[in-house]
């Protein structure tokens, strides 16, 4: 079988580590994105001990607008070809919209959650369309099935994400190309704790992101339109049940999820 190269953005948090030794465990060489160039190395370092595989790194800010043509372009220069495209890198962060959070927290997060993953697909898929193959895996949430206030841009930039690639996932047909959305639950991950939700009701029983990296992997090697994958046993008949629920009560019940104290309630 031959080998394939994944490019995986936020390659060293604990979605993306796990992307990472996934891929190489199945011997696949690998393009490392993140924003330090020191952890790109350690990894770069350790996944090449470990599994032996190829292993480049791009250190890229992925909230500013030229990121993307950044990487496409050290690709290109490189002559390295990208077959698998895991949009991994993203962030959320809790509070209220107008009075919570700054302009930056939010404009930067939709920069890396909706504006650079765009940016990567509309370069490098006609690479793929030409070549007659790639797959493209754009990790959105569970949170895209509905709105989430004290996260209201999270929230909303996974509805775009799950839209978009679901859109592009039916435009595809045909030309063996693939795009795959993949909408965890709550993960243990740096995310709850960079996002302030830690010590919310929503991150109080999070699941282990290996197994959804799992799903997510192999529902992207399928083709498949979407993974949803580490759902909590509560959250199953919410994101089922979602488009059905009186919005109102729906809001309530959210909100009241992601006040921060209420794990401990």
């Amino acid at each position: 079988m031959e080998k394939k190269t994944a490019l995986i953005t936020g390659s060293y948090g604990g979605l993306g580590t796990c992307f990472v030794n996934i891929h190489a465990g199945n011997g696949g060489a690998l393009i490392l994105v993140g924003r330090s160039q020191e952890k790109l190395n350690e990894q770069a370092d350790t996944v090449k001990k470990q599994y032996s595989v190829e292993v480049h790194t791009i250190a890229a800010d992925l909230s500013v607008p030229e990121a993307a043509q950044k990487i496409y372009d050290i690709c290109r220069e490189n002559h390295w070809t990208v077959d698998y495209l895991i949009n991994n890198a993203g962030f959320g962060g809790q509070g209220d919209f107008a009075r919570e959070r700054t302009m930056e927290q939010d404009m930067s997060m939709i920069a890396v959650n909706i504006d650079t993953p765009t940016r990567l697909c509309k370069l490098f898929l006609p690479d793929f369309i030409k070549r007659g193959q790639g797959r493209v895996l754009n990790v959105s949430s569970t949170a895209a099935v509905m709105p989430g206030p004290l996260q209201a841009v999270y929230y909303a930039t996974k509805a775009y994400v799950t839209s978009w690639s679901n859109a592009l996932w039916r435009e595809l047909q045909g030309t063996g190309v693939t795009v795959t959305a993949l909408m965890p639950g709550v993960m243990k991950t740096g995310f709850a704790n960079a996002g302030g939700l830690s010590d919310t009701k929503m991150f109080a029983n999070a699941v282990d992101p290996m197994a959804v990296a799992q799903d997510g992997y192999h529902g992207m090697l399928k083709g498949a339109l979407n993974v949803t994958s580490g759902l909590l046993d509560w959250q199953k008949p919410v994101v089922a049940l979602a488009p059905m629920f009186p919005k109102k009560a729906l809001l309530n019940f959210i909100y009241k999820q992601q006040i921060a104290g209420s794990a401990k309630k």
